[in-house]
């Protein structure tokens, strides 16, 4: 049975956005961290403003959180930017978020190149305007031999699209002779998912307090740790995400195991 463990609101802890917490530094972290970032337009709709006022807002906090998974040294970060669905959404909010995706794009460039980071699309890009695939191109390629954090934006991305595309590739494969039905395993399945190579998330955090996965890495998310939190995205900063931490370092991770099991292996 899957461990999984859900947080509901956040553990509030004295933070600011050039630091990160000194028990979250001493205490054990995520490698990858996967983020469902909700609230957007409903924070907007508080403000009395157009929803896209609220997805400006939100790439600020995509901003100070990136910013803040570098600084405690977390290997992957995942966003959910766009899924498969949104592309349902009115013309004119679509249009608007392409427009915001590009200026991130362009904005971060620099900020990338020079602290490390690597940025990486996932999704069913070939979807997405021709100017923002050029711009994410342009800096998936600049970006490639950063060694620090991986950064990975969910564009036009659908977990249950990945893993059809997956299997189409294995069945292909098994249909020209390169490889054998009885050699597909779970590891070979993670191999022919968009984020092959990468560890599975440890922590998935989702913000506007909805519960549910939104077709969002369901295989890769198998067992990690949920921490949802009630604020909307826009709120969501530094001192937010030290505390998504902060619960995560207290959790006992057991994968099948039984408490007493894990305690044993840690003595």
């Amino acid at each position: 049975m899957s461990e999984l463990r859900l947080l509901l609101g956040r553990t509030s802890i004295p933070s600011n956005e050039d630091s990160v917490s000194n028990e979250a530094k001493n205490k054990v972290l995520p490698r990858h961290i996967a983020i469902i970032m909700d609230g957007n337009g409903r924070w907007a709709r508080a403000q009395g403003l157009p929803r896209l006022a609220g997805h400006r807002a939100g790439a600020e906090s995509v901003r100070a959180v990136v910013r803040q998974a570098r600084k405690a040294n977390i290997e992957v970060l995942t966003l959910y930017s766009f899924s498969t669905e949104n592309w349902n959404r009115p013309a004119d909010e679509v249009a608007g978020l392409m427009k915001l995706l590009g200026e991130y794009l362009k904005g971060e460039r620099q900020e990338l190149l020079e602290n490390g980071i690597r940025l990486r699309g996932i999704g069913e890009l070939h979807r997405l305007p021709a100017h923002v695939r050029m711009l994410l191109k342009g800096v998936t390629r600049a970006t490639a031999h950063n060694k620090g954090l991986q950064l990975n934006l969910a564009l036009s991305y659908g977990s249950r699209a990945e893993m059809v595309s997956g299997i189409r590739g294995m069945a292909e494969d098994v249909k020209a002779g390169r490889l054998d039905p009885g050699d597909i395993d779970e590891n070979l399945v993670s191999k022919s998912l968009y984020t092959a190579g990468q560890p599975d998330p440890d922590l998935l955090i989702r913000t506007s307090g909805e519960l549910r996965l939104s077709n969002f890495l369901l295989w890769q998310l198998a067992y990690a740790e949920l921490y949802v939190t009630d604020l909307a995205w826009p709120d969501f900063r530094a001192e937010q995400f030290d505390a998504a931490l902060e619960s995560y370092a207290n959790r006992q991770r057991r994968f099948g195991k039984t408490s007493a099991q894990i305690k044993g292996e840690q003595t």
